[in-house]
């Protein structure tokens, strides 16, 4: 995902009531994604390593403890229908699996950045 895009992302599925964050991989400058924290200390980074497919690492204290593997004919998949994928996803198994639908949606949550993204906003598309 490039910034722009993941950022979108993000900002869906924190409309949506998911705690969701912009990641930025290790790896590189260019190389966005979507953290999803977890409410047992847990964190799914979701597509940070620079595939087409959209796939997740499951972590806790930096330890691989799962992983959602590549959902097929995510690369081919919209904004919406990723954010629908992560927001489908049930991570209570080591292999996280989809759901068949969304659960309802929570409270929408802020939008991260403040002061500093609308600023930033006023000069990018």
């Amino acid at each position: 995902m490039d910034e722009n895009e993941a950022r979108r992302v993000v900002d869906a599925l924190r409309d949506r009531g998911v705690p969701a964050h912009l990641e930025l991989a290790k790896a590189g400058l260019s190389q966005f994604g979507v953290r999803v924290t977890l409410f047992d200390g847990r964190v799914a980074v979701w597509d940070t390593d620079g595939t087409a497919g959209l796939e997740a690492q499951v972590m806790r204290d930096g330890m691989l403890v799962g992983y959602v593997p590549m959902i097929e004919g995510s690369e081919h998949f919209t904004e919406a229908q990723i954010v629908d994928a992560i927001a489908r996803t049930d991570y209570d198994r080591p292999v996280a699996r989809q759901r068949s639908t969304a659960p309802p949606p929570a409270p929408s949550l802020p939008r991260e950045g403040g002061f500093f993204r609308r600023f930033r906003e006023g000069f990018r598309s």
